[in-house]
């Protein structure tokens, strides 16, 4: 079954919730746990258990995990296995991003059955071209794996680079975020037989997606094209938004909350994370 058929699967049976798993520092202090490699590995380990049976989908932020170097990976390592192994999607937020070769290493590192660090999908960066990462595109299909290909984020400092327009090819005069959209959802219109592609993009929810040409209805088509959507909790955006701000591309996208989770504590965690899935649920009606 091709990554965007699973995703509606996990969409159908417990809603789209996704639930980040961010060990920021102050995060395990909050926790009463060490900054260390072992405290951002309980830390994963927690929200994994107390995820499973909530909510369908979790995001694993690498970064948190890396500073700790080899010893951090190991970690990590054990939290994907412990929550594949719990019947979770698993999303690694690793945004890594080249060409060639070093790519197609990426997406094998991420993406490649039985790994060290198997994920179901992982964020990518298409700063050289979407055609740049056509190797761990072509990877996703046939492992029946995913990619979340950053479009438009949320972060103010993208907005100049990302609304720049194209300047020559077959998205000549569109932004350069919406050109990204565009040759995802022709990839996917290209390569997918199921319902879902398995190519999707980083739109994040407090974006105002026509200030960038993005066409959301383009992302609805068949097959749809998933979306990525961080930014609701802590950075601002409710569920309640959630048709209005995603409207035909709504009941494709992967609600992601981090902090506004997290910040329940190992004793709320769960109950915060059944209570916002439950939210999320209502709003897809």
């Amino acid at each position: 079954m091709g990554f965007g058929d699973r995703l509606a699967t996990v969409f159908d049976s417990v809603g789209q919730l996704c639930v980040g798993i961010d060990p920021h520092a102050w995060l395990l202090r909050e926790w009463d746990l060490p900054d260390s490699a072992a405290g951002a590995r309980e830390f994963g380990l927690r929200v994994v258990e107390a995820t499973a049976g909530r909510a369908g989908i979790v995001k694993p932020q690498v970064a948190f995990f890396e500073r700790y170097g080899s010893a951090g990976f190991a970690a990590l390592e054990d939290v994907l296995a412990a929550a594949r192994a719990a019947g979770l999607l698993v999303i690694a937020d690793a945004k890594r991003g080249d060409l060639g070769t070093s790519v197609e290493a990426y997406g094998q590192a991420w993406l490649a059955p039985g790994g060290p660090l198997e994920c179901d999908a992982m964020t990518i960066s298409a700063y050289m071209g979407v055609g740049s990462i056509e190797a761990p595109m072509r990877l996703a299909e046939q492992a029946g794996k995913g990619l979340f290909v950053l479009a438009a984020t949320s972060n103010p400092e993208a907005f100049e680079v990302q609304t720049a327009t194209v300047a020559r090819g077959a998205r000549a005069g569109r932004s350069v975020a919406a050109s990204i959209v565009g040759d995802v959802v022709s990839w996917n219109k290209l390569h997918t037989s199921g319902v879902g592609g398995s190519v999707g993009v980083v739109l994040g929810a407090t974006v105002d997606f026509s200030a960038f040409g993005i066409d959301l209805g383009e992302l609805a088509g068949s097959p749809s094209t998933p979306v990525l959507a961080p930014g609701f909790g802590h950075q601002g955006a409710r569920y309640s938004q959630l048709a209005s701000l995603y409207g035909p591309a709504a009941p494709h996208a992967v609600v992601s909350a981090s902090r506004s989770i997290l910040q329940a504590g190992p004793a709320g965690v769960a109950e915060a994370i059944a209570t916002q899935a439950s939210e999320v649920l209502a709003c897809r009606g």
